[in-house]
C-alpha cells in the first residue's frame, strides 16, 4: 500500500465521520403551542424574534457537548394564547467556527443555530 493511497482512504474516512456528525433534531410536538414552519402567501403581523444559539461538538462533530433546545429558545419568546409563524431554523458555520474546527483539527466543532420566526397572539 503506498502512502498516497493511505492518505486518500483517511481523507474518504474523515468525510464519511464529519458527514454524519452535527445532526440536530427539533421537535414541536412537545412545545405546548401552536408552530408552524411555513407561512402562507398573506403573513400575519406578529413581533419578530431571532435567536442564535452555539452548540459545540467534539470529535468531527460525532460527540455532542451543547445543544440548542428549541423548547427553551420559543419559551422565552411565546405568551399564553400566542402562536409560533414562520419558524426558520438556519444552522451554519461562521468562520470564526471555521477557525476553530481548522486550529483543533476537527477535535472541536462549533456551530451557530439561528431561529427567526414570528409570536402572533
Amino acid at each position: 500500500m503506498t502512502g498516497g493511497s493511505v492518505v486518500a482512504r483517511a481523507s474518504i474516512f474523515a468525510l464519511a465521520l464529519a458527514e454524519g456528525g452535527c445532526a440536530l433534531t427539533f421537535d414541536s410536538s412537545r412545545l405546548g403551542v401552536p408552530v408552524s414552519m411555513a407561512g402562507a402567501a398573506a403573513a400575519d403581523s406578529g413581533v419578530a424574534f431571532r435567536v442564535t444559539k452555539h452548540p459545540v461538538y467534539l470529535l468531527a462533530g460525532l460527540l455532542p457537548v451543547s445543544q440548542p433546545n428549541l423548547e427553551d429558545v420559543l419559551a422565552g419568546q411565546v405568551g399564553t394564547g400566542a402562536r409560533i409563524e414562520n419558524l426558520r431554523i438556519r444552522v451554519r458555520s461562521r468562520w470564526s467556527d471555521l477557525l476553530v474546527t481548522g486550529l483543533t483539527l476537527g477535535l472541536v466543532v462549533p456551530r451557530s443555530v439561528t431561529f427567526e420566526g414570528l409570536v402572533v397572539k
